[in-house]
């Protein structure tokens, strides 16, 4: 590399921004940060040799450490885009700057690209998403599909019947929305709702009453938020008279106490305690942290000159407090966590704190950042904490435990990879030893206190988590990701066994309760410009864990295939696996009196599987013998069972035999929801259900049977043209079956002939085949209409079921038998040839 120095200042240089223009190579521009007090564009024609200042410094807002990108437009020559909060436009090599357009836009663009097909198109990239402009930015379209919010801090509540997840995000504010809606869609954007402004950080919410929440600003600016008026209440603790400015960490720690509700703890330098939800505040500590000039610090080996470019404006302050934790099982056991390398703890409520410094544990560095401590849920002596030194090019895990209230610590890494940042963590409120951490690289479990850990892979990319909490009603763990929004592993319950028993072929794990309700639709065909996330799968979700994959004929003989050891098995081995039945897995789900509601298909691979049951029936309309498209009958026909208790078996079907492998496992589905008008008693909707699935398949067998001998006339038809012996008689009785069965169709299905044009016909039995949709398809039940309907369709089918029974029982079989004496060929339904 060669030192550019022609033209360039010599005094202290800062980040620089670079652009060359697309119209001559030898054209460079320069957006370069001197001084504290200086800096500007300069520009060089000849490759950077020499350089000529254009203009002054031109950041704004949060300064070059946030910005300095520099764009040259590839449509016109000089024209320049300089990043910043606004973005800013140059048409003169950067001699001047104006405003860009930015109609009803985010703020702080760092990221500008063009179409060389279009000179009118941009695409800038913002802290809040990409905007497009087709007008050269006179107007901007939103790109609204591209789920990338970062969150710092998530929290979630107990509200019922679906509990709400809230986070604060980098420079979008703070955000709450429902972990899964009655849409069948899932969850849109507009289902969230925007709690606070500005940059978002940590959030939290009180336990049994969700209409209460916590948010803040960056830097400790505290607020209280009325999820009924949507208002929020400025509840920043305030220094005293004679008090030193307080310093509160970008992301400051808010904890709701979990021995009192209204009980808030809150940090700067120093612990806040609130006993009324922030509308007045008491310090119970006095500075926890090292309290050091931060200006004193060496850059580079050396302490700067005060001319240099310092900007700490849009950072964070230092020697903060940037953790808290009170321990659920000692009232006044709090612990505070520093930027610093400190923990401190107090047992009597903050009136006696106790300092531990974290370099005295060995392995550990010497001023690690306390990114998270948690105190234990089972045992007041226990406590964990999550240790993060990047900031010092060192990117190892650390994860520390003590169980003497902080006085001696060790650290609990285990097998975590060496290159892993620590966010948050997180303990199960059931299994004591079943830890998760979010880190920089997804999120890691532990079922044994930190001695070996697995990451969580399925389903979530490998990005930063930065906070993780369990919404403990539900037994969810919820994941705030910094980039991709948030993530939701539904039912950790299965983790706490994982490991035990884990040897034997299956192991099904009990099912949670299930929410019955009817899933709504929004307004549809609106393109793919909104990004919507999934809801939960509706209905019974099963987990079970395979401790391998159950293999048949075919896979045994291609794993031998694949060790190089395999002879031509043989015709009949190859028959026999053509032939075998299975293996297959299944659940079978039994209702209260032990009747079997439905039957779902599963996984068979090695490891966990989950399964889901749409808590529907499985279609009871009959069965033809052709089998038709798709599940083949599993999954379910759209009618839903009534609440109540039921089981679920994991069986294996292979050969022809069904084996049990796990189960019974009882659970129960339970209405969440109560209409505005009183629903149908539960066994009066089942009375109705089990007629319309009798009626149902009395119609298909009566069509069927109707089709069968339309049929079955035909063929008699074509057969006696080809008889030795014809009958005029014959021909006529036939002729004579064929009309009469086409009035039987037409009262049973109506006019064909004004069908062919979209005429109506009268009402018939067959109108009964929408008794599902029309009746069964609410949780209210069935109306006197639907009754009195169900009735008609009843009494309609049997007056083409009295006409139809003598053709089939008499009139067939005698036209049959004649047919036969005409010497007339087989027809299809006389059986075998008798020689």
């Amino acid at each position: 590399w060669k030192a550019l120095k022609n033209g360039i200042p010599k005094s202290n240089l800062g980040k620089t921004g670079l652009a060359m223009s697309p119209f001559n190579s030898e054209v460079i521009y320069a957006a370069i940060e001197l001084d504290r007090t200086k800096g500007g564009v300069y520009m060089s024609t000849n490759g950077g040799a020499s350089w000529v200042k254009q203009s002054d410094a031109v950041a704004g807002g949060t300064g070059p450490h946030y910005y300095q990108e520099i764009i040259a437009s590839p449509h016109h020559e000089g024209t320049l885009y300089f990043m910043n909060n606004s973005a800013l436009i140059s048409k003169d090599h950067g001699k001047t700057f104006t405003n860009m357009s930015r109609s009803n836009q985010h703020s702080d663009s760092h990221a500008l690209v063009f179409k060389k097909s279009d000179p009118n198109y941009l695409l800038i990239g913002t802290d809040g998403g990409l905007y497009e402009s087709f007008d050269g930015t006179k107007s901007w379209k939103y790109v609204r599909n591209l789920p990338i919010t970062q969150y710092f801090k998530i929290a979630v509540d107990d509200a019922k019947p679906f509990y709400n997840v809230y986070g604060g995000t980098q420079d979008n504010g703070s955000h709450g929305g429902p972990s899964r809606t009655i849409s069948s869609d899932g969850i849109a954007s507009a289902d969230w709702w925007k709690t606070l402004g500005a940059d978002g950080a940590q959030t939290a919410t009180e336990p049994g009453n969700p209409d209460i929440t916590y948010g803040e600003f960056q830097q400790g600016v505290l607020w209280r938020i009325d999820s009924k008026t949507r208002e929020s209440v400025f509840i920043q603790p305030q220094a005293r008279e004679g008090d030193p400015y307080e310093r509160f960490n970008w992301d400051a720690p808010i904890v709701v106490s979990s021995h009192k509700p209204t009980r808030l703890y809150f940090a700067s330098q120093r612990v806040w305690k609130s006993e009324n939800r922030g509308d007045s505040w008491e310090p119970i500590s006095g500075d926890l942290t090292l309290n050091q000039e931060r200006m004193n610090f060496p850059y580079y080996g050396k302490t700067q000159s005060w001319d240099n470019a310092w900007d700490v404006g849009a950072m964070s302050n230092y020697n903060t407090i940037t953790s808290l934790a009170e321990s659920p099982k000692q009232e006044g056991l709090i612990y505070a966590g520093t930027d610093d390398g400190l923990i401190q703890v107090t047992e009597d409520g903050g009136a006696n704190w106790r300092k531990f410094s974290l370099n005295a544990i060995k392995g550990v560095p010497s001023i690690p950042f306390v990114n998270d401590v948690r105190a234990d849920l089972f045992d007041a002596n226990v406590v964990y904490a999550a240790l993060d030194n990047h900031k010092y090019g060192d990117y190892k895990p650390y994860i520390i435990k003590s169980s003497d209230k902080g006085r001696t610590w060790s650290l609990i890494n285990g097998n975590l990879p060496n290159k892993l940042l620590i966010w948050r963590l997180v303990q199960d409120h059931v299994k004591k030893d079943l830890l998760f951490a979010a880190t920089e690289f997804g999120v890691y479990a532990t079922v044994n206190g930190g001695k070996q850990w697995i990451k969580l892979e399925s389903g979530m990319p490998t990005i930063p988590i930065r906070d993780i909490t369990i919404q403990r009603r539900e037994n969810d763990l919820v994941a705030g990701s910094f980039g991709r929004g948030i993530f939701i592993l539904d039912d950790i319950s299965p983790l706490r066994e994982y490991g035990a028993n884990m040897n034997s072929t299956a192991k099904l794990f009990p099912v949670k309760n299930v929410p019955w309700y009817r899933q709504s639709s929004r307004v549809g065909s609106q393109g793919d410009a909104e990004w919507i996330a999934k809801n939960p799968p509706f209905g019974a979700n099963f987990t079970y864990f395979m401790a391998d994959k159950i293999k048949s004929k075919k896979d045994i003989r291609k794993e031998n295939e694949k060790k190089g050891t395999a002879k031509f098995p043989g015709w009949d081995a190859l028959e026999a696996e053509s032939r075998q039945d299975g293996p297959s897995i299944h659940l079978v789900i039994k209702d209260a009196n032990g009747n079997v509601v439905n039957t779902v298909k599963g996984g068979n691979k090695k490891g966990f599987n989950r399964v889901n049951w749409n808590l529907s029936y499985p279609s009871k309309g009959g069965e033809k013998l052709q089998a038709p498209r798709g599940r083949r009958g599993f999954r379910g026909g759209g009618v839903m069972v009534t609440p109540g208790d039921f089981t679920v078996t994991l069986v294996k079907r292979a050969d022809g035999l069904q084996t049990v492998l796990q189960g019974p496992e009882s659970f129960k589905v339970e209405s969440i929801f109560d209409g505005a008008l009183p629903r149908k008693p539960f066994k009066e909707i089942d009375a109705f259900r089990e007629a319309a699935f009798a009626f149902q398949q009395d119609l298909t067998a009566t069509s069927t049977a109707l089709s069968t001998s339309q049929q079955t006339v035909g063929a008699m038809l074509r057969a006696l043209n080809k008889a030795n012996k014809p009958s005029d008689d014959l021909f006529k009785r036939l002729n004579s079956a064929k009309n009469t069965l086409l009035d039987i169709e037409k009262e049973l299905q109506g006019d064909k002939i004004k069908g062919e044009i979209g005429e109506r016909s009268n009402p018939t039995a067959s109108d009964g085949g929408s008794i599902g949709w029309r009746a069964l398809g609410n949780t209210y039940g069935p109306t006197g209409e639907h009754k009195a309907f169900l009735s008609r369709v009843q009494s309609q089918l049997k007056k083409v079921k009295d006409k139809l029974a003598p053709i089939i029982s008499t009139t067939l079989p005698a036209l049959e038998s004649d047919l036969k004496k005409t010497g007339a060929p087989w027809v299809e339904g006389q059986g075998l040839i008798k020689n």
